[in-house]
């Protein structure tokens, strides 16, 4: 047997040898990095109230995105932020959404609850024909997004 084949038998047994050993280690280590991060999603989103769009109050506020809280464990929202692709901002404050509870934020002026949250403006947020939902947690990362209509894009 020649040195070159030797040593190309000898290389392709160190290759075998660390493609075993990378795929048992590769479970474990993906399994310990993986830790599942808060669930938290925009669920349903109602851009286009019923009706006349005649910015009345009780109007704007049939307008509204719904978050959802899809793990056990209660999520603090206090300085996430929920935009629409023309940059109006609603952030959260003081809001803790418990386990698998909905919280529903509504455009117009009401009082804050448990299931509804209020932007407390007096013109429309959402596209009726085309717009995006961007929920972001409070160090600015994208949680989720919702697009609809023409200018959708995910």
């Amino acid at each position: 047997m020649s040195a070159s084949s030797t040593a190309r038998r000898a290389a392709a047994t160190a290759l075998a040898a660390g493609a075993i050993v990378s795929a048992i280690a590769l479970p474990a280590s993906a399994h310990d990095n993986d830790r599942p991060a808060p669930r938290v999603v925009i669920s349903d989103v109602q851009a286009d109230s019923p009706g006349r769009d005649d910015r009345s109050n009780r109007s704007l506020n049939a307008e509204w995105v719904e978050i959802t809280n899809q793990t056990r464990r209660a999520v603090n929202l206090d300085g996430w932020t929920l935009r629409d692709s023309d940059g109006h901002r609603y952030r959260f404050d003081d809001v803790r959404l418990a386990g698998r509870a909905t919280v529903r934020v509504h455009t117009g002026i009401g009082r804050d609850t448990r299931t509804d949250l209020f932007q407390d403006r007096r013109s429309y947020v959402w596209d009726n024909y085309g717009d995006t939902a961007t929920l972001r947690d409070a160090r600015g990362r994208t949680i989720d997004t919702e697009s609809w209509g023409r200018n959708h894009r995910r």
